[in-house]
């Protein structure tokens, strides 16, 4: 059935666009001229979002970073390796999805290590990265509390995944 789902959904709108008059070609030609456009726009945000990245990782600071953190790791007991994870998963998707695969790869996907980072990556967001290309996009220049919130929730979303999987699983 799922095979049918997206010839049925373009037929669908074809049929509906012939009824009402409408010209569907010249209006999806429109609408891809403006998909192109808002594409082109965030480049310059990705770009910059991809530098930033790189910079953080070879400039040792993310290292740091993590040396500062991992005390609270013991008295918590959770796992010093899902670290990385943590503190990149609300910068990078990209970076995220990497080292949950890298961490997975290395201890397995049963593992609390792997089913930790499965479960933090799903429960969490790229908040800097949102902020900078959306926001960027559209031209909002005063973040105002979005950045906070953003991030809270990013910090609400990694607590939640660890208690839940050491309840869990642990």
């Amino acid at each position: 059935m799922s095979i049918w789902l997206i010839p049925a959904v373009i037929l669908i709108v074809l049929v509906t666009a012939t009824i009402k008059r409408v010209p569907a070609y010249e209006v999806f030609v429109e609408g891809s001229k403006e998909g192109i456009q808002i594409a082109v726009s965030l480049l310059p945000f990705l770009l910059g979002m991809m530098v930033s990245i790189a910079i953080f990782q070879a400039s040792g600071a993310m290292d740091a970073v993590l040396s500062l953190v991992k005390p609270l790791t013991s008295l918590f007991a959770v796992p010093e390796q899902i670290l990385p994870l943590a503190l990149i998963r609300p910068i990078s998707g990209t970076a995220a999805l990497s080292v949950t695969t890298e961490l997975i790869r290395t201890f397995g996907p049963d593992s609390i290590i792997g089913q930790l980072a499965s479960v933090m990556q799903g429960s969490t967001d790229t908040t800097l990265y949102i902020i900078t290309v959306y926001f960027g996009a559209v031209g909002i220049r005063r973040m105002g509390d979005a950045l906070k919130v953003g991030l809270l929730a990013d910090l609400v979303g990694i607590i939640a995944s660890i208690i839940i999987v050491i309840i869990l699983f642990g």
